[in-house]
């Protein structure tokens, strides 16, 4: 457990240097906790070094500014550590009532000697180091409370002595309070808005990770699906015709051998990122292994000009429909139809060979995963069933000013 932590504690530290984080908490460090330290040394060590000063006070007051001092350092430095997380950390234990007893101790002493100007810093300090472990309505109560009455002390003491310095007496500890809060609050806010910020960095990268995953799991099974469906069902054809054509059967058998030769090229150029599927050559080839499957195929294809991604998208919808239909599917006759009209690309693939054994096409996560990928692109993608007909529809925005053959007539192919 300890090594695990160790390792995740050096991950974070060379993640923070790599993203400036680290220099961010070097800054966060010296302005808050070395600045409040530096306050309560500065001004209350000025004050206990101080030779007219009674000894009892300043011994008191000494002791009290070592405790402060670390429970300042270690409460903003726990605080600190919970970087930009949604719920506040719990304070280490007894660090709290130390400070605030020391804070007691090191405003008695002054303001006993009627020191109004030095009495509130310490409780300011602790006040807002307090402040830091609250969120929302409990801190907003303390800091008003805690402003309101930092002017009764000062001012108590002063009417009590009749010194004549009121004014001075009740409103400096509540500006001094007010100032101290902001100035520990306001970088430790920013320092929370960071922290934030880069978990979702850091969950944004792991979502792009995970897209690009399921979309090479996409693209595999788009390749191994489509090649091994044909396979099977050449090698069974090939299988048949055995005795009865030889020649064909080991045509047929070549064709498995390339279909398997490209099915290990194309695997091979998803795992190096480099496979772009051709719209084009996919209906081609639905057209001629259709053919090869004994079903009538029937294609229109409008040569109009779409860009590459809309024809890749295209293109694994093509072949997700040819496998689909050579697996899920009796059909006898099919239609593929291709056009691009008011600016949108429409692909149509229907079948007539639709049975209700097991294996529908609609229950499996081919179209569907397709289809999430054509709605992120502005596009979308049906299947519907109508009787013994099945049919696939994508549409995808075209780029009207790539399209450079939109009123060629239509092609006819078998």
């Amino acid at each position: 457990m300890v090594r695990c932590w160790n390792n995740d504690r050096v991950t974070d530290r060379a993640h923070e240097g790599g993203t400036g984080l680290a220099g961010f908490r070097r800054y966060t460090w010296w302005a808050v906790p070395g600045t409040n330290v530096a306050l309560l040394v500065l001004f209350t060590g000025e004050w206990i070094l101080d030779g007219d000063v009674p000894i009892q006070p300043r011994v008191l007051s000494a002791a009290a500014l070592v405790v402060e001092v670390a429970a300042v350092v270690v409460l903003l430095n726990g605080r600190m550590s919970a970087g930009g997380r949604s719920s506040r950390p719990r304070p280490p234990a007894g660090w709290p009532a130390a400070g605030m007893l020391a804070a007691l101790v090191l405003a008695a002493c002054p303001l006993a000697l009627r020191n109004y100007g030095l009495w509130p810093i310490a409780p300011a300090i602790m006040t807002a180091v307090a402040a830091t472990y609250l969120d929302g309505r409990p801190r907003r109560w303390l800091i008003i409370g805690a402003v309101a009455l930092a002017a009764l002390p000062g001012g108590a003491v002063s009417l009590a002595a009749g010194d004549g310095r009121l004014v001075y007496a009740a409103l400096f500890p509540p500006g001094i309070t007010a100032f101290v809060v902001w100035a520990i609050l306001g970088p430790l806010w920013a320092w929370d808005i960071t922290g934030r910020l880069d978990e979702a960095r850091r969950l944004s990268a792991e979502l792009a990770v995970k897209d690009e995953r399921l979309r090479f799991a996409a693209d595999l099974h788009d390749i191994q699906g489509h090649h091994l469906q044909v396979i099977a069902l050449k090698s069974e054809l090939a299988a048949r015709l055995a005795e009865a054509d030889p020649e064909r059967a080991t045509a047929e058998m070549r064709e498995v051998q390339r279909l398997a030769t490209d099915a290990l090229r194309d695997t091979r150029a998803v795992v190096r990122g480099y496979r772009r599927t051709s719209l084009d050559d996919e209906i081609a080839n639905a057209t001629r292994i259709l053919a090869s499957a004994g079903i009538d195929a029937r294609t229109t294809a409008d040569p109009a000009a779409v860009t590459d991604a809309a024809r890749h998208l295209l293109g694994l919808v093509m072949r997700e429909a040819t496998t689909n239909l050579l697996r899920h599917s009796r059909a006898r006759h099919a239609t593929i139809d291709y056009r691009v009209t008011d600016g949108v690309a429409r692909l149509r693939v229907s079948n007539d060979g639709v049975f209700d054994a097991a294996g529908d096409a609609s229950s499996g996560t081919g179209l569907r995963s397709l289809a999430d990928r054509l709605v992120s692109a502005g596009g979308a993608l049906t299947w519907t069933r109508d009787g013994g007909r099945f049919e696939v529809a994508a549409s995808l925005p075209a780029d009207e000013a790539d399209q450079v053959g939109a009123a060629a007539p239509l092609e006819e192919r078998r």
